[in-house]
């Protein structure tokens, strides 16, 4: 079987890796991976070079993204990767294709395997977050897709009402349990050796992406954001980059003035999966709006502070507290971390073997 694999960030990279290595190491299929979006981008890590020293062999790259995070610029980038994508269809005789998400970037690369008829399985799919535009995108490419590997069976039911008949819609759990249960993760010496990070400190980290559906008042955010880690002396400040989402530029550069000027902050462009998780699994605790506070921080489980509306919608567990985007109710939400009892399990994701169900589900089905 030849499988095609879209990925346009270090997100969905760092997601796929049990599946891709599922795919490589078994000869039944011939892997090929397309990266485009962010991957390609200087200013968001070149993560394409983390996908390569990782082992395996990039098909195909693509120049897609825009120089820039406005409305404007995005909508060019979709019409920019529809259209960069057209002639590798053509040229190229794909069995599957993989997506994962509800990026823009990916909506763009699926949208563009229509007129082809190309069986896409899509990864990730029935998840609702309201804050972001994303939704939208997200549940298009489950309508363009043939086959649906969600996380969970309220996921597995959404698809089901979008799709209107329960074909090819299966429950597999999420890959990022997947990676949690098999990779070895750092020690904190040896953390602190590669990235010069000591999480021996008592630790936040904090990924903050922008509100795309509000976005005019990301300033406003970051702002309340930024004015509550200011008298936040007593943790050592973790801090992720944002995405190429709308105003996500405007916040970056805020963030990066921010930690220029306090000396317990520490800005990161990209861990990479394995610092990532390892990061996670020794902090003190996690401060932002990511996805990542849902599935793979539900894994330890690991105290989440969301903040706003961006992931209004998915799956609230016990470890995740919701904080309005406001400096006191921030600063109320940190101090909550010595008071709240954490669950000793949050088992909502499956149980680690979502890539070897899918791999089934293929040679079963396919």
């Amino acid at each position: 079987m030849k499988v095609a694999v879209l990925t346009s960030s270090r997100a969905d990279y760092s997601i796929y890796i049990p599946l891709l290595k599922e795919l490589q190491k078994d000869a039944f299929f011939e892997l090929y991976i397309i990266a485009f979006g962010t991957h390609v981008s200087k200013s968001h890590g070149h993560t394409i070079d983390a996908i390569k020293n990782d082992g395996f062999k990039i098909a195909r790259s693509l120049d897609d993204l825009i120089d820039g995070d406005s409305p404007k610029d995005i909508t060019v980038t979709i019409g920019k990767t529809t259209i960069a994508f057209a002639p590798i269809w053509s040229k190229e005789k794909y069995d599957l294709v993989f997506a994962l998400g509800d990026r823009y970037e990916m909506f763009a690369a699926v949208a563009s395997t229509v007129p082809f008829n190309i069986p896409v399985a899509h990864i990730h799919g029935g998840e609702t977050t309201l804050g972001v535009i994303d939704d939208c995108f997200r549940h298009s490419i489950t309508m363009m897709s043939k086959y649906h590997f969600t996380t969970t069976e309220q996921y597995k039911k959404r698809v089901l009402e979008l799709k209107g008949e329960d074909k090819n819609i299966y429950n597999v759990g999420a890959l990022s349990i997947d990676n949690l249960k098999s990779m070895s993760l750092l020690s904190i010496d040896a953390f602190k050796e590669k990235f010069k990070i000591d999480l021996a400190q008592p630790s936040i980290l904090i990924t903050f992406h922008p509100e795309t559906v509000s976005f005019a008042k990301n300033e406003v955010y970051v702002s309340e954001l930024i004015s509550a880690l200011k008298v936040t002396k007593e943790y050592q400040l973790i801090i992720t980059m944002p995405n190429a989402d709308t105003m996500g530029s405007m916040i970056r550069e805020k963030l990066n003035l921010f930690i220029e000027n306090n000396e317990n902050a520490i800005g990161v462009e990209s861990f990479g999966t394995l610092g990532y998780l390892s990061c996670m699994k020794h902090c003190s605790f996690m401060l932002g709006n990511t996805s990542s506070g849902f599935v793979e921080a539900a894994f330890f489980p690991k105290y989440v502070v969301n903040l706003g509306r961006r992931q209004d919608g998915r799956i609230i567990t016990e470890n995740i507290a919701n904080c309005k985007i406001e400096k006191e109710q921030i600063l109320e939400a940190i101090k909550g971390f010595k008071l709240r009892k954490m669950p000793s399990i949050v088992n909502i994701y499956g149980n680690g073997d979502a890539a070897a169900k899918i791999i089934s589900v293929l040679k079963r089905n396919i």
